[in-house]
């Protein structure tokens, strides 16, 4: 009978595990491709990691109940587990995310005079609401100084974009400022960023600023692609 526990509870896991990558693959099908509205795809995906937790707890459970008798059923328990514990691993890190970063989508450089969106959908100037959440979340966004030529910054600015497969809506040098769009990895939500280039005394300033089309928070998307993105700026430009 412990046997036989085993193997259903390993079941569960396996077809709940199943079911949270279909889940997940529909609601990234819809919003991409069919052109849901983002909160009904997030709500699916919402209900995959539900089933993904759910598999993991009933694979616990089965462990639970094959170390107790030692008994067979554990391999089946264990593919249960390797199944359900990538979307319940992405649907926590989702949701410990939203609670442990500010309720805002919009990130800079400079919130004192932040670049400002012109060739968007929607141009609109920093919100200054945001500066103090920011600052206190987000250290760490600062501008970068790099010991180049206006010209030299602005086209490894450019290049970098290009690069990572940014949709650039403009890019001329007149206007000191590249604008482009981002697109997520899973379910290619849409992000504005423009990419300030100003000549200093010792080389060139360069602000960013990013911003999610979709939400009121971004649970810190912004502020890890401008990390990112002037880190390799800065890597580029020294080496």
């Amino acid at each position: 009978m412990t046997d036989s526990l085993t193997r259903r509870l390993g079941f569960v896991a396996i077809l709940l595990g199943l079911a949270s990558f279909v889940l997940l693959a529909t609601a990234v099908w819809g919003f991409r491709a069919g052109g849901w509205p983002w909160p009904q795809a997030y709500d699916l995906a919402g209900w995959a990691a539900w089933a993904a937790a759910a598999g993991v707890l009933a694979a616990l459970a089965g462990l639970a109940v094959w170390l107790r008798r030692r008994q067979g059923g554990a391999l089946l328990v264990l593919l249960g587990l390797a199944l359900s514990l990538p979307v319940a691993g992405l649907g926590a890190a989702f949701e410990l995310a939203a609670r442990t970063t500010p309720p805002i989508n919009d990130i800079s450089t400079d919130v004192e005079d932040s670049p400002v969106f012109w060739f968007t959908v929607t141009p609109t100037d920093y919100p200054a609401a945001n500066a103090a959440l920011q600052r206190a979340a987000y250290p760490q966004v600062q501008p970068l100084e790099l010991p180049l030529s206006f010209e030299e910054a602005f086209a490894a600015a450019l290049a970098l974009i290009e690069e990572r497969g940014w949709e650039v809506l403009s890019a001329d040098p007149a206007e000191s400022q590249i604008e482009a769009i981002a697109t997520s990895r899973l379910f290619g939500f849409e992000d504005e960023v423009a990419v300030r280039i100003a000549e200093t005394d010792n080389g060139a300033r360069i602000d960013m600023r990013s911003r999610s089309r979709l939400g009121q928070i971004d649970r810190g998307a912004n502020a890890r692609r401008i990390a990112a993105y002037l880190a390799d700026l800065e890597t580029r430009a020294l080496n």
